[in-house]
């Protein structure tokens, strides 16, 4: 099995999100990442990225979002370019792991046709629910009519102990992590958004936009048992760490 990094976005945003000390007009970049697993059983994205029409014109797509998080990439820098970069077109996906519904996060779900999507069932909720829009969940990312796949709990995707997708709620009310199990590399915890900075997770503080922060502290309290059994955490947002990941065709093993 192999685990790859690959770009699939990048954004500028206010610091003070994650640094409440942080003056209000200070920026930073932050980068915006898929992971492919490449298992016996299928292939495998944890996450799609941003949509590369955002490279162009993001507030067509992402309305008020786009003065939030403000794209900053290339065109070669989404996700379907980093997928060619090491040999695959979206048709050899066959899983599609929602971290969560968030643009940043699924902006590229439309393009894997053939990909069963896998979800959190309190994600699909709060994504079809009473002001969702508002909350950041944008349906022309998330919703094309591909095999969806509720996850209530951990879930083993290929009953192996490979992949495990690990519920880490609190950023939204459904994210979810994935363990990825390599036999020469060792273990990866995937967080996502439950951790887009180390910062926050090594300080135990909330970012602002954090839909419930009791329970993203209980998802930070997991992490670190998982970091403890000897995980590499990777974060969401963290540019730091980003830059130290090999990435593209260089995997993991």
């Amino acid at each position: 099995m192999k685990l790859h990094f690959l770009s699939a976005g990048r954004i500028r945003m206010r610091k003070s999100i994650y640094d409440k000390s942080a003056d209000r007009s200070e920026t930073f970049e932050a980068p915006v990442s898929s992971a492919l697993i490449r298992h016996s059983q299928g292939n495998v994205l944890f996450d799609t990225g941003c949509h590369p029409s955002v490279v162009d014109n993001a507030e067509e797509r992402w309305g008020p979002l786009a003065k939030v998080m403000v794209p900053v990439m290339r065109a070669e820098e989404t996700l379907l370019p980093s997928l060619g970069g090491v040999g695959l077109q979206p048709d050899d996906i066959d899983v599609i792991v929602c971290s969560h519904f968030h643009p940043d996060h699924c902006g590229c779900n439309a393009f894997f046709r053939k990909a069963t999507v896998l979800v959190h069932a309190n994600e699909m909720e709060a994504a079809t629910g009473p002001g969702a829009e508002a909350a950041g969940y944008m349906r022309a990312d998330w919703d094309h009519g591909q095999p969806t796949e509720l996850v209530h709990a951990e879930k083993d995707v290929f009953g192996d102990g490979r992949l495990v997708l690990v519920p880490l709620p609190g950023h939204t009310p459904g994210t979810m992590g994935a363990t990825v199990n390599l036999d020469r590399d060792g273990s990866f915890l995937l967080t996502s958004d439950a951790v887009s900075l180390r910062a926050n997770l090594d300080a135990d503080t909330a970012p602002r936009n954090t839909w419930n922060v009791d329970a993203l502290l209980a998802s930070f309290a997991e992490v670190r048992r998982i970091e403890q059994a000897g995980a590499t955490v990777v974060c969401g947002h963290d540019d730091a760490q980003w830059q130290s990941l090999r990435k593209g065709a260089e995997a993991y093993e």
